[in-house]
């Protein structure tokens, strides 16, 4: 108990037990923007030893940054004042419901004392009405809690937590800015361990799944297995592995998997992404008699405009909680790893489509060349961002080409990776660098991103130069929003040329460490890279590329011209 009593967690208040039950469940750093409702309550999150609070320079980068540090952490945190900051972070807390990430988004509340009266309150639309930012937390959380009285705020925290962590999906948590600093016997005592109770398969569906998705694979004369994003929140990446390597098919990922499948596997025959796929693997998975895609999520712009050549009746998809057999069984309460790990019992080796594959693939022959002098091109850099990466490094690669380029990098083994398909938040990858690079301090974070991404949220350099990272950001600058020229182009996507270095030189402002470079040529950029892992190994190294504004990917033109098409289809017949 005397360490307890000298960590603050024997306090016994509201604020102190909240800062508890963060470090209990893995969060470490909290990120933050000040405001009159939760001063008090940050007060308290300081004084937990456990906790680092990590003040950012608004709330929408926050949460991005909460975002970032739940795929590195398992879990993530930020905190906000009432109404006008939790709706400045409800944008980055959508994309993190869409993602499957557990983010603990802590608001300041109003004054226990005017629930229930006629009071108009700052920082709110002039309605005597306090619920407005509950219920647009509503929609983009899977569970919402106000804390305005003592008595029940243990049982709220703690359910608000543990449904985080059982769903993988945000939690809203409102407290009272005059509470934090007040005990109550729920809080006094030797702290309770936080407790998440498992979650178990149905046995007998269970059973019934694996019998009859080994009778249908079994029965398959070329299958394959194909990982989809919702891997992660089924927590099934080691059964997986365990799948892969008894089933002897070839393994394929879905765009947004990337980094959620090791890419080292002796199978691994790149990215399913239907007309984009990765050289020979769109072919082998579409010409399969039966495919088996593990927590898939087939939207526009995973389907490419609904173009898959996929069938339904060729399918098993395996969700984190569901299994279903082509058209026919469908059952819940199965879970992923569970079905995975019994599944590789069942399963025959079957390496057809793996030897077809072996036969068509042409091994990339032609060693790009260029003139000395040449500008820089797109292919050329990443061909260099490829020889960076190693099992100490992660790619945060942000919404528009990097989608592309960063999905044909050959990530080693331990390579983290991460980018935002299913929201596509355009300026997510810079407060999910800076929550990442903290999470991870093992890994060196590499991140690509646009210069029209770039100044939605460019603030965020300024945290992760005060935080000490020593992240390498590629800000590749063609001018303008380029995803959106492939899929339509208008003036819009048009945008202000920035000095983008001189703009980060006077963030840095000589306070921490922080290096820049502008680059147009290759050798401009060997000697960048160099500098950066050398000299500036310790350092935020920030190197702007200048390409060609239609220096595009070619899987970006296919799949923009794809899109296009779907998001022009007229109204159907009435």
């Amino acid at each position: 108990m005397e360490h307890l009593a000298e960590s603050g967690w024997g306090a016994g208040t509201l604020g102190c037990h909240l800062a508890r039950r963060l470090v209990q469940i893995g969060v470490r750093d909290v990120f933050s923007v000040p405001g009159d409702f939760n001063l008090t309550l940050l007060d308290h999150l300081i004084a937990e030893p456990g906790l680092n609070l990590v003040g950012c320079c608004n709330e929408l980068n926050a949460g991005y940054a909460a975002d970032g540090y739940a795929r590195a952490k398992g879990v993530g945190a930020c905190v906000v004042t009432f109404t006008v900051g939790g709706l400045s972070v409800l944008n980055a807390i959508a994309g993190a419901y869409s993602e499957n990430l557990p983010v603990i988004c802590i608001a300041g509340g109003p004054n226990s004392n005017d629930y229930g009266t006629n009071r108009i309150l700052h920082h709110t639309i002039g309605l005597p009405d306090f619920t407005q930012e509950l219920r647009c937390f509503q929609t983009v959380t899977c569970i919402q809690v106000v804390v305005n009285n003592l008595e029940d705020a243990h049982e709220q925290i703690d359910t608000a937590i543990s449904t985080a962590l059982k769903e993988s999906k945000p939690a809203y948590i409102s407290i009272s800015c005059n509470l934090p600093g007040l005990s109550h016997p729920t809080f006094v005592r030797e702290p309770i361990p936080f407790f998440l109770a498992p979650m178990v398969s149905n046995q007998l569906g269970l059973e019934a799944a694996v019998e009859e998705t080994a009778r249908f694979l079994n029965n398959a004369v070329k299958p394959v297995l194909i990982g989809g994003p919702k891997l992660r929140v089924g927590k099934a990446q080691k059964a997986f592995k365990e799948l892969a390597d008894a089933c002897g098919y070839p393994i394929a990922i879905m765009p947004s998997a990337k980094g959620l499948v090791s890419e080292d596997h002796p199978h691994f025959i790149g990215t399913y992404w239907g007309a984009v796929s990765t050289s020979y693997c769109g072919e082998i998975v579409e010409s399969a008699d039966a495919y088996v895609f593990v927590g898939p999520i087939f939207n526009d712009y995973s389907s490419v405009g609904y173009s898959l050549l996929v069938k339904k009746e060729k399918a098993v998809i395996v969700q984190p909680r569901r299994v279903t057999i082509g058209d026919g069984l469908s059952l819940g309460w199965v879970f992923m790893a569970d079905f995975l790990t019994a599944l590789a019992k069942k399963l025959k080796r079957n390496e057809t489509a793996f030897e077809n594959y072996k036969r068509i693939y042409v091994p990339p022959g032609i060693v790009l060349k260029r003139e000395n002098d040449e500008p820089l091109r797109v292919n050329i850099l990443f061909k260099h961002i490829q020889e960076m990466l190693s099992g100490d490094t992660a790619v945060i690669a942000e919404t528009g080409d990097s989608w592309f380029n960063c999905q044909k990098l050959v990530l080693p083994e331990n390579c983290g990776y991460e980018f935002q398909m299913q929201y596509g938040s355009i300026g997510w990858s810079v407060g999910a660098t800076l929550g990442y690079a903290q999470a991870a301090k093992d890994k060196r974070v590499i991140a690509c991103i646009g210069d029209g991404s770039f100044q939605v949220t460019a603030q965020d350099i300024s945290t992760m130069i005060r935080c000490g990272q020593n992240t390498i950001i590629f800000l590749i600058n063609n001018g303008g929003y380029t995803i959106e020229v492939e899929i339509h182009d208008g003036p819009y996507n048009v945008i202000k040329n920035w000095n983008y270095t001189g703009l980060v030189n006077a963030i840095h402002n000589g306070e921490g460490k922080c290096w820049t470079a502008k680059v147009k040529t290759e050798e401009e950029l060997k000697e960048a890279i160099e500098t950066a892992k050398g000299e500036h190994k310790d350092s935020l190294c920030f190197i702007e590329v200048i390409v060609h504004k239609d220096d595009t990917s070619k899987e970006l033109l296919e799949w923009g011209s794809r899109v296009s098409s779907a998001n022009s289809r007229p109204p159907n017949p009435q």
